[in-house]
């Protein structure tokens, strides 16, 4: 039996020869590489057979289509095989097909070096896309023998190294893509000169160290996000980048430049986010101010005007004995004057503090506020005894001018209902119209929690976030007080509202500013609002649209107030002005907070419960796809069974036209496409998988505030 076995074998290995010398050569180098396949667990590779002799029908194999070619004369052109979850190292003594003009084998499991061999045996490439492996060792030289190479990304692996000279003979190259690596060392000399074909350049997440080369300024051609950030940059910003296109954001954050920030062309009006984490760098954008040794001398000898008080302290010159009496005379003066603002203000405050406890012991129904100095506004509408706690309307805005017994008899009518409240339009006898949310009618005992998170919520002031006006707290009922924002939620205005015939799509113009409103208005509540919140549940629903289109970001912190509340509010009698007519129509547009599997959730949500500003970024990114395909994510997963993000993706993989990914709707505004494909990218960069490698909304308002559309 054994001897038999082996017979077998034999005869097996000598028909496999036989069948593989019928095989092109690029077949033979295909099946060079399979073998070097450690494991396929999606059986991408299934089809590569030794007994097909045409590898051009294989998985992932595309190939010349010259009518005047036969069968065996066709080459094989493009290996495409991204995200097949292959397990293999690049096989050093095997060639690529020499007639490979593309590459694709992102988001695999490759690992090992990636040999130089066999890179100088594929001469004719285009594009290498290594992109989201765990490649090790240096970028070989051989680079430079792809003459024809127009696009290199191998960026999210482990090379190491520094980037090697030879790559500047790679002068048609477009797309260079390094980051997330450990490369290290000064960039060539000469970059900027030979790599002059340049779009795309991004070196972030490296260990690039020495100055950024004078000539980087030649790339004319960059576009988008110029990305040098967390490297080892040192010494000043060459005055060179300035040359640069005016629409490109250059990203320098993260380095240990010095000097002034150079105020010529694409660096003049910047923001300073673009430069955080240097901290040697001085002058405008930034609050640290340059000292007169750092700052570039024109002129030394003939000083401006303005520079006059430097130039004397720099003298040693000191304040006149007369200036400095003056300024304390002042401060004291300033001081008294503040005193007896103060204590005039306390005696308003004790004084109605009798009338504020005898109207909440006997029920009152309110107090008009705005009225009374604001100095102790807050302290007048805190509840001074449990009863007050549980009927006091509390006003967060002083200009606030109803009081309960109001709003009580308004007109009100149901925009919606969630697990998490009644939403009402409600109408005032003045005519004023303000949004009201009846939260559960739980948590009598975190009265002072639910006060202090809803005061926080309270001061936060940005043009595109709803305002929370006021609030009320009481046995049975909890309620916000927001302002009424008329024209729907951003979903409606994408989709159309169910149930409607007609329905008039936005326009690229419309969307383009809604994108950047919403994108400032994350960017406040990340930096800039008392918590540095997480929205948490940031998606159409929750983006709603003022008179002119602006968008205003609603709900959040609403996770927070509805489980200190408790409760649901369904089965609570409808307080709030149920006496009158009401429409009782439910809109989408108040929905429950993120729920596992939200088409709107980052992957990481599913494994920690404390949420983070990236959930959002990658929320923002999603809300940014379905505006620009104008496909819902909901929809999207029903009827394909896979997200919109996945669907993108797919997309551009397989290289469909972009009239395949955008809204049809936006045909009309064809000319602006190239703002289209921008934004695209934005998104793509929002819903990373990595939470790391996800921008900040900060970075993301900058961009898009660059984009031509108003705002």
């Amino acid at each position: 039996m054994p001897l038999r076995h082996h017979h077998h074998a034999a005869v097996f290995l000598v028909l496999l020869a036989a069948a593989a010398e019928a095989l092109t050569p690029d077949g033979q180098a295909l099946l060079a590489f399979k073998a070097a396949v450690l494991r396929d667990p999606d059986g991408a590779l299934s089809n590569w057979d030794a007994a097909d002799a045409d590898p051009c029908a294989w998985n992932g194999v595309a190939c010349s289509s010259s009518s005047s070619s036969g069968p065996d004369d066709r080459r094989v052109v493009s290996l495409s095989l991204p995200r097949k979850r292959l397990v293999a190292s690049l096989p050093a003594s095997a060639a690529l097909p020499s007639s490979l003009r593309h590459l694709n084998l992102r988001s695999n499991r490759l690992f090992g070096p990636v040999p130089g061999a066999l890179l100088s045996g594929a001469p004719a490439l285009q594009s290498l896309v290594l992109y989201g492996n765990a490649l090790r060792g240096p970028v070989p030289d051989e680079l430079g023998d792809l003459a024809y190479l127009q696009i290199l990304d191998i960026s999210s692996n482990s090379l190491n190294g520094s980037l090697p000279r030879s790559i500047l003979k790679c002068r048609r190259l477009r797309t260079l893509a390094l980051a997330h690596n450990s490369l290290a060392g000064p960039l060539p000399a000469g970059f900027g000169l030979d790599l002059a074909a340049l779009e795309r350049l991004d070196l972030s997440y490296n260990r690039f160290s020495g100055a950024i080369p004078e000539d980087i300024g030649n790339l004319s051609r960059l576009q988008g996000t110029v990305d040098l950030s967390h490297n080892d940059f040192s010494g000043p910003i060459p005055a060179s980048l300035g040359l640069l296109p005016e629409k490109v954001y250059i990203d320098l954050t993260y380095n240990n430049l010095s000097g002034p920030i150079p105020q010529t062309g694409a660096l003049e009006n910047r923001g300073p986010t673009a430069f955080v984490g240097n901290p040697g760098l001085c002058g405008p954008p930034l609050k640290n101010p340059c000292s007169p040794d750092a700052m570039p001398s024109s002129n030394p000898s003939v000083p401006k005007d303005g520079d006059a008080p430097e130039a004397a302290k720099g003298k040693g010159k000191g304040l006149g004995k007369v200036a400095i009496v003056a300024i304390v005379l002042s401060d004291v003066v300033g001081l008294l004057i503040i005193a007896l603002v103060f204590f005039y203000c306390y005696w308003r405050a004790v004084s109605s503090k009798g009338k504020v406890q005898q109207g909440a012991a006997a029920g009152s129904k309110g107090s008009k506020y705005g009225k009374d100095c604001g100095c102790f506004s807050r302290d007048e509408s805190e509840p001074p005894s449990e009863h007050a706690e549980q009927y006091d309307l509390v006003v967060l805005d002083q200009q606030v001018r109803f009081d309960l017994d109001e709003l009580l008899k308004a007109s009100a009518f149901v925009l919606g209902k969630s697990g998490i409240g009644i939403v009402y339009k409600v109408v005032l006898e003045d005519g004023l119209t303000m949004a009201v949310r009846r939260l559960g009618e739980g948590g009598l005992q975190r009265f002072k929690e639910f006060q202090t998170e809803v005061e926080a919520i309270g001061k936060v002031r940005h043009p595109n976030i709803v305002t929370l006006r006021a609030y009320y707290w009481s046995f049975d009922e909890k309620l916000l007080i927001y302002d009424y924002i008329p024209n729907g939620s951003l979903s409606a205005a994408i989709h159309g509202k169910p149930g409607t015939m007609t329905f008039t799509p936005l326009p690229w113009e419309a969307r383009l500013n809604i994108m950047k409103g919403v994108a400032k208005g994350m960017s406040f509540l990340h930096e800039f609002s008392p918590k540095k919140y997480v929205h948490g549940d940031l998606r159409p629903n929750n983006v709603l649209l003022g008179t002119n289109m602006e968008p205003y970001i609603s709900d959040f912190g609403l996770g927070r107030l509805a489980n200190i509340a408790g409760g649901s509010p369904y089965a609570q009698s409808d307080r709030v002005g149920l006496e009158k007519g009401q429409s009782h129509q439910s809109d989408a547009s108040v929905s429950p907070l993120v729920s596992k599997g939200s088409c709107y959730q980052a992957p990481e949500a599913l494994k920690t419960l404390k949420p983070s500003q990236k959930w959002d970024v990658y929320s923002y990114g999603v809300v940014l796809l379905e505006m620009i395909t104008g496909r819902s994510p909901a929809v999207l997963l029903e009827t394909m069974q896979m997200d919109l993000v996945q669907w993108v993706q797919f997309c551009i993989e397989e290289k469909k036209p972009s009239a395949d990914v955008l809204d049809p709707f936006l045909a009309r505004d064809s000319e602006r496409e190239d703002e289209m494909i921008a934004v695209l990218k934005v998104a793509l960069a929002c819903v990373q998988a990595n939470p790391e490698r996800r921008p900040s909304m900060r970075h993301v308002a900058d961009t898009l505030e660059r984009l031509n559309g108003s705002s």
